[in-house]
Formats: C-alpha cells, sequence, structure tokens
C-alpha cells in the first residue's frame, strides 16, 4: 500500500536518509514487480515473485490451470501455473479479474511461448469480472466497438501500447526543448479571443445569471468566454519574458469535421521564439521536436517493438513494419521544403485528377496535401515531412508578418505548414508581425477594428493586451503548434486520430 505523503516524508527525516526517499521515485522501484520488467530482467528473487494485473484468458486442464496476466507496462502476458485444487477454490477468476499472484519463477518447459512462468502459491483477489457480460474477450474487436466504451477499451493490448507511446513522446519532446534552452508553461484554457479568427469556439458559461448592466452582461466573466483555440498569443506574451517557450495543452474547436483527422478537444505542441528574425529557426525546431519522437522509434525501444507485432495475420505484420520503419526513418532526414507557389504549380503541371481545382490564393484541401507529401517526401525505404512555405498574405490570419519579397509578384506570409502522407498537415507555424502600425492595418484589414488612426482601448476590446505587447520592446519573433495526436497517430500508424486520443470528443459524440 502506498503511504500518504505526509507519512512518507516523516518516515523518511526520521530514518535521516535521503536515499532512502528518493529511491521511492526512482525507474527501478516503480516497475520492479511490472510484468514489462520481469520479462526484460527477471526477478530479484526468483523464489517469492509477485504479479498485480489482470486476467486476459485462462485455460483449464486435468493437470493444471494457465491463466494469461497483464498488467499493461507490456503488450506480452505472463503465465500463472495453478494447480487444479487452486483454481477450483478460485470459482471468480475469471477474464477481467483483477488479482496478485506470488509464486516461484522457474523456466518453461514451453520456451517457444515465453522462457519463465510463474508458478503460484497464492492468489488475491481484488475485484471479480462476470465472465458473461465482461465486454473485452479474448477475440478480435473493431474500433468501432471500443469507441462505445473508452473507460474501458485502455485495457487492451493496442490502446495500452498507444498510451505508452504518447508517455515516451512527452519524455522525448520534453528532453529536447529541456536541452535547447526552452522554458515549459502553463497557458490558459478560458480566454477571452478566438487566436485564428475562424468563429469555430465552444462558449464558456455556467448557470450563474447576474444583473445585467453596461459593464455585466450577466455571465460568470461579466463577457464573452471562450476554450482556447490556440496558446499562441499568450506564448508570445511569456516569450517576451524567458526568449523560448513551449506548451502541451489541450485545445478545442467547435468545427462540425466528423472525419478520422478531426477532433473537438485535442493536444497541441506550441512553441515561441523570441528575437528570431528567420523563419527556418523556427522550422528547424519543428524537425528536431519531431524527430526527438522517432529517434527511440528508431532505435528500437520497448513501444516501437510493440507497434512493429501488431497485426492480424503474418503478411499484414510484414507490411505493418515496412510502413512504420519508412515513416520513423523519415524522422532523420532532413525536411524538404517547397513554397506555396511552387507547390500549386506542381499540383496544376499533374496529370492527378482533383476534386478540388488547385488555384492560387485558395488553401491547400486534404487531397492537395497528400499528393504533395507523397510526391515529394515518400520513398520506398523512407517518407521524409514536407515543409510548405509562404501562402498568400489573403488566406492566413492577422497576425502574420509579411515577406520581404513576394512570390511573382504577389503578397504572401512568412508561415509554413508541415505535411506528412494520410495525416496530412501535422504543424503550421509562421514568423509574427512584430511592428505596431502595420499590427494595426492588418487588424483593420480582416475588418477585426473600425479603419482610421489608432483605435481606442474600447475598439480593441479583447486584444487590446495583444497589441500592448507591440508598443512596449517588441521584438521579432515566431512560432508553431503541432499536433501531438495527429503526430502520434502517423508515427503508429492508426489511421484514426479518435483511436489515438483516450476519451476522444467530437461532433455529438463526447462519452464518460
Amino acid at each position: 500500500m502506498v503511504q500518504p505523503k505526509s507519512r512518507l516524508l516523516r518516515s523518511c527525516r526520521l530514518k535521516l536518509v535521503s536515499s532512502q526517499c528518493r529511491q521511492v521515485h526512482t525507474r527501478s522501484a516503480a516497475h520492479s514487480s511490472s510484468i514489462a520488467h520481469l520479462l526484460d530482467n527477471g526477478p530479484e528473487d526468483a523464489s517469492k515473485v509477485v504479479i498485480n494485473g489482470f486476467v486476459r484468458s485462462i485455460r483449464h486442464q486435468k493437470q493444471m490451470s494457465f491463466v494469461s496476466v497483464g498488467d499493461g507496462t507490456s503488450t506480452k502476458s505472463m503465465q500463472a501455473v495453478l494447480m487444479p485444487e487452486q483454481a477450483k477454490g478460485l470459482p471468480s477468476l475469471t477474464t477481467g479479474t483483477a488479482a496478485r499472484f506470488t509464486g516461484v519463477w522457474k523456466q518453461s518447459p514451453n520456451s517457444k511461448g515465453q522462457s519463465h512462468e510463474l508458478v503460484v502459491d497464492n492468489v488475491d483477489i481484488f475485484g471479480s469480472a462476470d465472465p458473461v457480460t465482461f465486454p473485452l474477450q479474448k477475440k478480435y474487436h473493431t474500433a468501432e466497438y471500443l469507441r462505445t466504451m473508452p473507460h474501458m477499451r485502455a485495457r487492451t493490448q493496442a490502446n495500452s501500447t498507444l498510451l505508452r507511446l504518447r508517455s515516451d513522446a512527452i519524455a522525448a519532446v520534453t528532453g529536447m526543448f529541456h536541452q535547447h534552452g526552452f522554458t515549459q508553461t502553463h497557458t490558459p484554457i478560458i480566454t477571452s479571443s478566438d487566436c485564428e479568427g475562424a468563429g469555430e469556439v465552444f462558449h464558456v458559461g455556467s448557470a450563474h445569471q447576474g444583473t445585467i448592466n453596461k459593464e455585466d452582461d450577466g455571465t460568470f466573466f461579466r463577457a464573452p468566454k471562450y476554450l482556447t483555440v490556440s496558446s499562441q498569443l499568450h506564448l508570445e506574451a511569456l516569450a517576451q519574458s524567458v526568449g523560448k517557450v513551449w506548451t502541451l495543452s489541450p485545445t478545442f474547436r467547435a468545427e462540425k469535421s466528423d472525419t478520422a483527422r478531426h477532433l473537438s478537444e485535442f493536444y497541441m505542441l506550441e512553441a515561441e521564439l523570441n528575437f528570431t528574425e528567420d523563419m527556418n529557426d523556427v522550422m528547424n525546431v519543428v524537425q528536431d521536436t519531431f524527430r526527438s519522437v522517432t529517434k527511440d522509434l528508431e532505435r528500437g525501444s520497448r513501444v516501437a517493438t510493440e507497434l512493429l507485432e501488431i497485426g492480424n495475420s503474418p503478411a499484414e505484420i510484414v507490411d505493418r513494419k515496412k510502413e512504420l520503419f519508412r515513416r520513423w526513418r523519415g524522422g532523420s532526414e532532413d525536411f524538404h521544403r517547397i513554397t506555396y507557389t511552387a507547390a500549386i504549380k506542381l499540383l496544376r503541371s499533374s496529370l492527378h485528377q482533383f476534386e478540388h481545382e488547385p488555384k492560387w490564393g485558395s488553401g491547400l484541401q486534404a487531397e492537395h496535401e497528400r499528393y504533395i507529401a507523397t510526391t515529394l517526401g515518400s520513398t520506398n525505404t523512407a517518407v521524409v515531412p514536407v515543409f510548405v512555405t509562404h501562402y498568400p498574405k489573403a488566406i492566413k490570419p492577422f497576425y502574420m508578418l509579411p515577406s520581404a519579397n513576394s512570390e511573382d509578384g504577389r503578397e504572401t506570409v512568412d508561415c509554413f505548414d508541415l505535411l506528412v502522407p494520410e495525416a496530412c498537415e501535422i504543424a503550421g507555424g509562421s514568423m509574427r508581425e512584430y511592428r505596431l502600425e502595420p499590427l494595426i492595418q492588418s487588424m483593420q484589414a480582416n475588418k477585426m477594428i473600425p479603419p482610421g488612426p489608432m483605435p481606442s482601448d474600447e475598439e480593441l476590446g479583447d486584444l487590446k493586451w495583444y497589441v500592448d505587447l507591440r508598443k512596449w520592446g517588441s521584438a521579432p519573433h515566431g512560432g508553431f503548434g503541432l499536433g501531438f495526436d495527429r503526430l502520434l497517430g502517423y508515427l503508429g500508424l492508426v489511421p484514426n486520430i479518435r483511436e489515438v486520443v483516450t476519451f476522444p470528443r467530437w461532433v455529438g459524440r463526447c462519452d464518460c
């Protein structure tokens, strides 16, 4: 049993041995009884091994019973061996049961399946599971079926692997940003503005209804507030403090897109670099972020090994391995870069029949992004992501910095999208307009504030604070946002983003 924090600290102080206090948090102590640790390293004492986990299946024979136990630390199960009299005395030991198995670690006579097994001395059942109604029986379950029970599907082997992929990726990017001198920050979830200006925001409200007057609309915050669509504007403010900042935060879009790439709640990894005049510096950080995750996968981490073993047939496993390695290898190569203007020329010169005509001045559709990513980045050995840069100013948000040099005489901004096949856009960024007067003009051009001279505080409204950043010591800066769930789905070869997120929310669905 884990001690309460206060009691644990008192115990450490009484013993006056700081190393014993620190040992509570070490990796070896935390995993000493896990199945993953036992399969990799074996036990410290083979005569007494304790395993906590869930029964995945149980098979009864005349001379003994075999229980497959999983604890989520590995897709592999531990085989626990019980004598007939032990099994008969445990009628509630069925699939799904939470139990503790204590016994002797011995070499398995069937070494093809597993090198060792646990010969059980004692079983403690913590929670039984009705074998008739338990929803995760030992058989194939479709993704659609598992989505109906997000509170249970994390216990399946594939979904537990995705949980550990997420954990490893967070650790990797955290280490990368720390090594490069970034400060991790936490930005607000409730905001006063729609950063992207698309209007696809969730409004925040409460049961509170107060008196309505000139300065109070009667709501909790006395003015409309929203769930954040991006941390960018707040990161720009924080970057003026410590130079380089990043965050990994939940983001919300009230976009009614019922596709395999869209969610209403998802995680965005965002970063901002102050005193940066070259957009290539920002794109290099995006590349380093991507590479920090693929590096461990390409080297063969535990999660990588498990992802390579997923499949319903030997042929499917072979195909998965080839595609996964292509995607992971792509992270170690320099990403391709092409301007939006050149990309439009590439699309228009193609013999491919697009549903939407590619033309300068229009946004790239998913079919366009997929074609660009596949044509420029895909080979037999690797899939290298592609940066598309310098989009038309007219189709981008107000805060992007106009390009110093136009493309074919047309006005563009210093921005980029990062494209990969299937997932299409997984990251986007830009240099920010850091000068006061051009920012005001851009806001006026986008009809965010009325035309004329310098607007009043009232006219600036909820973006007054953002404009203030340009008044007092603004410097050239840029940043990006990377769809973390899309990245994980792409690197894990998961076709639908709803399988990557533990409790997915999309239009019409918000279970649990």
